[in-house]
């Protein structure tokens, strides 16, 4: 056998006693004691439980049952999905690459370089032919109606339509919701997108509300996290509506900065709904844990995603070239926190044993990258465009199966913000690939710099796949041309100093 077949062998040998540690402990034990209380006989034990005087018995079977008592009682209420919806549109809404470049050129401002570039990007940008954007970009031209009242129009055809959706799913009556949170960073409307919401479905007067704004692609983790603990105060069974979604229309750039010209073709009309509940009634995924991690303190993760205004006084929203550096050191900062809470004991070890070979040898010694597929079955990557799923999948070594969901998700729906990982588990669960146990990991990353993780374990797998893939799953997955074989110079910001360089 080689050497290499060996180290193999030894590795799972090793995984195997580590992980059943316990199992291999208590299991003799366990025996033992049964051996022992056969051998006794019944009147041994009870002459020996009669010798027992009254305070020894009441100690000893007291305080156990209390020290359990108040454990458990310690222990923060686990928090359910009920289900989720996701805003899918309709062929008004689509808008063919040539449909958008069409109405880029009857823009005043922008110029034919820009539509160039903006041509180019669109080919290598992992996007297909039926994402939507809002209303105003198909009329010519289009900046004349990007007004107040587009955006109000734009933000209810997409929330309403995903809770409409989501409520006729679980059959949830709207004045049972006790908790709302909504999510979206540009647009911030009077009366706010809550007030929106509560009138349209009559909520209750004294449901708890919160609205996050600013906070990029990551809020839907946030918001996520935001809602379960308001659930873990809440009164048990408490439900929580969680929207969320990203406005376009007064986000539009017509400006001529390429770097601000970027999130212009690459962001799509997008929302997500989603029930939580304290109850484990009729749900069908556990959160098991959330993970945040902010590097604002960093002036380059500060910078890499910022809304300004370019030298003409046009605004927009400006993808620095630092960004995918950003997103690989705080989804590693990320990673340093969630691994000791989801990996096997063993991949821990290994890590450790090989940081610590590491320092000793003077950096000779390769550290060992745990291997997340031990934790989990499913990975939901944000689809914020195709270099930051290349980046995440090198980062953690996954498969081009893993990345999937995310790679068909940007060229279905484009990049839906913070919404985008809930379109990713409607693909798995569309698929069929969700079973009873699996294990999803979910990625958010947003401006300042954020990366959000939340772990869901399936409880019950999707009973039907009438979600936003209902009439074209069976088309995907689809072959996406990779920026990395890519021979023209439109690239995402951080893959090289020459992403802006015109040809």
């Amino acid at each position: 056998m080689s050497s290499s077949g060996i180290w193999k062998n030894l590795k799972f040998l090793f995984k195997l006693v580590v992980d059943n540690f316990l199992s291999m402990v208590t299991v003799p034990i366990a025996a033992a004691t049964i051996v022992v209380v056969a051998r006794l006989g019944h009147d041994e034990i009870l002459g020996r439980l009669r010798a027992l005087t009254p305070a020894y018995l009441f100690l000893s079977c007291f305080l156990p049952a209390s020290a359990v008592t108040m454990y458990l009682l310690s222990q923060p209420r686990k928090v359910y999905l009920v289900d989720y919806a996701c805003f899918h549109g309709t062929h008004l809404n689509r808008v063919p690459f040539a449909a958008f470049l069409e109405c880029a050129r009857q823009s005043s401002t922008l110029n034919e370089r820009s539509i160039r570039f903006m041509s180019r990007l669109l080919e290598s940008s992992g996007l297909g032919e039926e994402t939507c954007l809002p209303t105003p970009v198909h009329y010519i031209p289009w900046k004349k109606y990007l007004t107040l009242e587009a955006a109000r129009e734009e933000a209810e055809l997409v929330v309403f339509s995903a809770i409409d959706e989501l409520f006729s799913k679980t059959n949830v009556c709207p004045d049972t919701i006790d908790i709302l949170v909504v999510n979206c960073s540009g647009f911030n409307p009077t009366p706010s997108f809550i007030d929106m919401i509560i009138n349209k479905y009559k909520l209750r007067g004294d449901i708890r509300s919160v609205h996050l704004s600013g906070m990029g692609c990551s809020a839907g983790l946030i918001s996520v996290e935001a809602a379960r603990n308001l659930l873990q105060t809440a009164r048990r069974g408490a439900r929580a509506l969680v929207v969320s979604t990203e406005t376009l229309s007064p986000l539009l750039y017509d400006g001529n900065e390429r770097a601000m010209l970027l999130p212009f073709c690459l962001f799509r009309m997008g929302g997500a709904a989603v029930l939580l509940s304290t109850s484990a009634a009729k749900a069908r995924l556990r959160l098991m844990s959330v993970v945040r991690t902010l590097t604002a303190a960093d002036d380059n993760s500060y910078r890499c995603i910022h809304r300004e205004e370019d030298d003409k006084g046009h605004t927009g929203v400006n993808l620095s070239k630092d960004l995918i550096a950003a997103a690989g050191r705080t989804l590693k900062a990320n990673i340093v926190t969630l691994a000791p809470i989801v990996l096997p004991i063993s991949e821990q070890l290994l890590f450790a044993m090989s940081f610590v070979a590491q320092k000793l040898t003077n950096g000779r010694f390769k550290v060992y990258v745990p291997n997340f597929l031990t934790a989990f079955e499913h990975f939901c990557i944000h689809a914020g465009g195709t270099a930051v799923i290349d980046e995440v999948q090198r980062s953690l070594s996954l498969s081009d199966e893993h990345v999937e969901p995310s790679r068909m998700t940007l060229h279905r729906f484009g990049n839906t913000s913070s919404s985008s990982t809930w379109y990713e588990l409607a693909y798995i669960e569309a698929k069929g690939r969700m079973h009873r146990g699996d294990r999803v990991w979910m990625i958010g990353f947003g401006s300042g710099f954020k990366c959000n993780s939340a772990v869901w374990k399936c409880i019950i797998p999707s009973p039907d796949t009438n979600g936003p893939w209902a009439g074209c799953i069976l088309r995907y997955p689809v072959k996406i041309k990779s920026l990395k074989t890519s021979t023209n110079n439109t690239r995402m910001p951080g893959h090289n100093n020459k992403q802006f360089k015109d040809t």
